[in-house]
């Protein structure tokens, strides 16, 4: 089920993001709110998921890089996860790398039934937990609360255990010229794994993270087979990027 923020919901999370915790006391300061109103919001963001209550306040629920990442573009990430999700049909078998973006992709496959996901991330936990349809199978290996995923030689050998229609993965930077990149070496590692056992490489990332270039080369563009994302990207394509788009590989999906 679609979790829509209110903007009062939105300036919690903002300030979780910030400080990690708060009281209701200072939220309520700082929000201009009576302390009632932040109770009922804190209430509201626990059962979606997004943080745990305290004694008198609340703390995110994950890693404040995560929840910082959650809420940016935080639109644009639905629209490419739905349309991401729309690619999975019953019976279908799919990897979920870690990130926001990847998990929510499975947030979006309610009605979908006998759907095998396997994934070293966290993030996905609570839509998979909800949802009658979908198996999940998780990865052991060295979690990382930053990135809220398990990752290591133990991730990589468990994943290579299956084989998949289509790998969902995600990214820190992206170019049609210069493929995918991360800061992480373990990331990228866990990425370049799920693109040998899957028959096909779906990219979906947002336009913000196009022109970027992370520390670890992950995949080329060549490895890629579809890449969804919203219309914010034309703005940043050079002629180069539309000449390689032209070529029809991989193909660019807007949304």
């Amino acid at each position: 089920m679609k979790k829509q923020l209110s903007e009062r919901e939105q300036q919690i999370l903002e300030i979780l993001a910030e400080h990690e915790s708060a009281g209701v006391g200072e939220l309520s300061e700082q929000l201009g709110v009576s302390l009632v109103t932040v109770r009922t919001a804190l209430s509201a963001l626990e059962d979606k998921g997004y943080l745990v209550r305290t004694w008198g306040g609340a703390s995110a629920a994950v890693h404040p890089r995560i929840l910082d990442r959650k809420l940016s573009m935080g639109d644009e990430k639905k629209r490419i996860a739905r349309a991401a999700a729309d690619l999975v049909e019953d019976g279908d078998t799919i990897m979920v790398e870690a990130g926001t973006t990847t998990a929510l992709v499975v947030s979006f496959l309610a009605g979908r039934r006998d759907v095998t996901v396997v994934s070293n991330s966290t993030l996905v936990l609570p839509y998979a937990r909800s949802n009658p349809g979908i198996t999940l199978t998780t990865t052991g290996g060295v979690f990382r609360p930053e990135t809220e995923s398990f990752v290591g030689p133990i991730a990589r050998e468990q994943l290579t255990q299956f084989h998949v229609r289509r790998a969902f993965i995600g990214t820190d930077g992206f170019s049609l010229s210069g493929g995918i990149s991360t800061h992480l070496v373990e990331g990228a590692e866990i990425v370049r794994t799920m693109a040998q056992c899957a028959d096909e490489v779906v990219l979906v990332a947002d336009s913000s993270k196009y022109g970027n270039t992370g520390f670890v080369r992950v995949l080329p563009v060549s490895a890629i087979d579809r890449i969804i994302t919203d219309g914010g990207i034309d703005a940043a394509l050079t002629s180069e990027d539309r000449e390689l788009m032209a070529a029809g590989h991989p193909s660019m999906q807007r949304v």
